[in-house]
């Protein structure tokens, strides 16, 4: 088998996921690619512009339109039409806004293209929902992130409370996680679901540190054994 140069780290939202792929991405010196901070972005920018969430309202005219780019720097993820939208697309209604605009099979099959092009040129950790069944499912490295709703939802609201936003109550995050959970789990394209050749990871009793310390020593047995060079 020919393997993808992809460490793809799937799992729901909330899982610690964009944090344990990009440290891992900084200690393995590769390139970092958040999948869901695309579909966060477009969401945000077509809300932005009153575009309907259906391909024949003006989503297609829209996705022709735009200027996407990603991975500039850290202080600049991800742009559309050249705002920096990185800090933008983490707010808390973003969720279901990106939850909504990623069931348009249309608009996964753009990204689509625009993902596996980022990954052409050398290896990457990717994460998202899909990306080691869907996107790359000969990734050399497949994990599967994930934590119990309570954990995530805990996670969720720190995340807004040191941004300033104390508008969102912890209840009012469980039951968006929940639902989201539902909804990616359940959609009828790229549902998100563990590979069958993924390993399980349980973020929700160890410390950053140790889940990457973890990846990074099983990533790296991985790639020995299918000749790539980290």
């Amino acid at each position: 088998m020919e393997y993808s140069k992809v460490i793809a780290i799937d799992g729901p939202s909330g899982s610690g996921k964009s944090t344990v792929a990009r440290e891992l991405a900084q200690v393995l010196d590769v390139l970092y690619i958040d999948t869901g901070a695309m579909f966060r972005a477009l969401a945000f920018e077509a809300d932005k512009r009153s575009v309907p969430f259906e391909w024949s309202g003006g989503l297609k005219e829209f996705i022709e339109s735009i200027d996407l780019k990603y991975g500039t720097s850290s202080e600049c993820l991800i742009s559309i039409n050249g705002d920096n939208l990185t800090q933008k697309i983490r707010e808390h209604h973003v969720s279901k806004l990106a939850s909504i605009i990623s069931q348009i099979p249309e608009i996964r099959e753009f990204l689509l293209d625009f993902q596996r092009n980022l990954a052409k040129s050398s290896v990457c950790v990717m994460e998202g929902r899909d990306i080691g069944t869907v996107v790359f499912p000969n990734a050399f490295c497949k994990f599967f992130v994930t934590a119990s709703v309570e954990v995530r939802s805990q996670r969720r609201l720190e995340q807004l409370r040191e941004s300033g936003d104390t508008s969102v109550s912890l209840e009012q995050i469980m039951k968006d996680v929940e639902k989201r959970d539902m909804s990616d789990m359940n959609r009828e394209v790229a549902p998100l679901k563990q590979a069958s050749d993924a390993e399980l990871v349980d973020t929700g009793n160890m410390n950053i540190n140790d889940v990457v310390s973890q990846l990074k020593e099983k990533a790296i047995l991985k790639a020995k054994s299918v000749g790539i060079e980290l």
